[in-house]
């Protein structure tokens, strides 16, 4: 049976000033809303919000439309799959339990119509971002979550935003030299067999083909909304407006 299949990346939900944010989300619910009738599968890699803090009995306020969208998509038969980005990591089971949502904290291997795909948000796969990789370490650690949710929420959350803006400009000056390290990362993992090697992260529309396979990255919502759209063993990143 030949599916069809959506991916989004870096909407970042929370980011931008609150007009923008409104705009941005009314654009994701359209897409879901969309989603529902066209694909069997929609996987969002990684950063869906721009920090998330979840306790045991309380979410964080905010964009209550996505959550719902979320759940009427799962509701309707459609399998969603979010992979846990650098950004919105913590999580507990909301998105699983209430949602129908099936979680990702790293990279999966999945058969899409015969092709061999490697899907994985990016964050911490580039070789030279040992840094970085220490870091994520520590805050994904489920002890030391789970001694922080004894924090306050509103303290908290705001903790989990401060938390956020670091992660940013620690991106932003972090110097990875020409190569793009998560080429270099996908060229492996396409010597290994895999067909199609997809991340989001560098907010880089990208889309390159390497020997017998294709390494492509989704781009980002802040600037330019889009979605990639694998269908008839064939994959296009396309617009959304």
């Amino acid at each position: 049976m030949n599916n069809t299949y959506l991916f989004i990346s870096d909407i970042h939900l929370g980011l931008q000033d609150k007009a923008t944010e409104k705009e941005k989300e009314k654009l994701l619910v359209k897409f879901l809303v969309f989603a529902q009738e066209n694909c069997s599968e929609l996987f969002i890699v990684g950063d869906l919000f721009d920090y998330w803090f979840e306790y045991k009995r309380v979410y964080q306020k905010g964009f209550f439309r996505t959550l719902t969208a979320l759940q009427d998509l799962t509701m309707s038969g459609v399998k969603v799959h979010y992979f846990i980005g650098n950004h919105d990591f913590l999580h507990r089971d909301f998105f699983t339990n209430e949602i129908g949502v099936e979680l990702h904290q790293d990279g999966i291997e999945k058969t899409l119509n015969g092709e061999k795909f490697f899907i994985a948000h990016g964050d911490g796969l580039v070789k030279n971002d040992m840094g970085y990789n220490i870091l994520k370490s520590i805050l994904r650690n489920k002890i030391l979550q789970r001694l922080y949710s004894f924090i306050h929420p509103d303290i908290g959350v705001s903790l989990a935003s401060c938390t956020s803006k670091s992660s940013r400009e620690y991106t932003s000056r972090k110097d990875y030299g020409e190569i793009d390290g998560l080429f270099e990362t996908a060229k492996k993992k396409i010597d290994m067999g895999f067909d199609y090697v997809l991340f989001g992260h560098l907010h880089k529309r990208i889309y390159e083909k390497y020997k017998n396979g294709y390494y492509i990255n989704l781009g980002s919502w802040l600037s330019a909304p889009c979605y990639g759209i694998f269908k008839e063993n064939k994959f296009e990143i396309v617009d959304w407006k």
